[in-house]
């Protein structure tokens, strides 16, 4: 999984914030999440991923691409889309999804 900031270019380049609120319980949810981050690290148009998740299920992911036509082809993956749907059925009870390009970008506190 994802370990602190992700290295990504000047923009612009594309965001997909994914929100969601796990129930409880596992039922193979940690499995498939490294299967996941593995595999969207090999789609084209990969920058990198920044994940966070509460003590109370709520988590955030943002995913970074580099154009539109990257973002499509993750939502497409067939094995993306079997694990939304092991999503809905198992692992979430609510979700939120965001894209957004991102025209600027800064770091703090002393910048780079």
């Amino acid at each position: 999984m994802s370990q602190g900031f992700a290295t990504t270019p000047s923009p612009p380049y594309f965001a997909v914030i994914f929100t969601a609120q796990r129930k409880p319980g596992d039922d193979g949810y940690a499995a498939m999440a490294r299967v996941m981050f593995e595999l969207a690290a090999q789609q084209p148009g990969y920058l990198g991923v920044e994940h966070a998740r509460g003590a109370d299920g709520l988590g955030i992911t943002v995913a970074y691409f580099t154009d539109e036509a990257a973002v499509r082809a993750w939502k497409a993956n067939a094995e993306h889309r079997a694990a939304q749907r092991l999503g809905i059925e198992r692992w979430y009870s609510r979700y939120q999804i965001r894209v957004a390009k991102v025209e600027r970008a800064y770091e703090g506190p002393e910048g780079r």
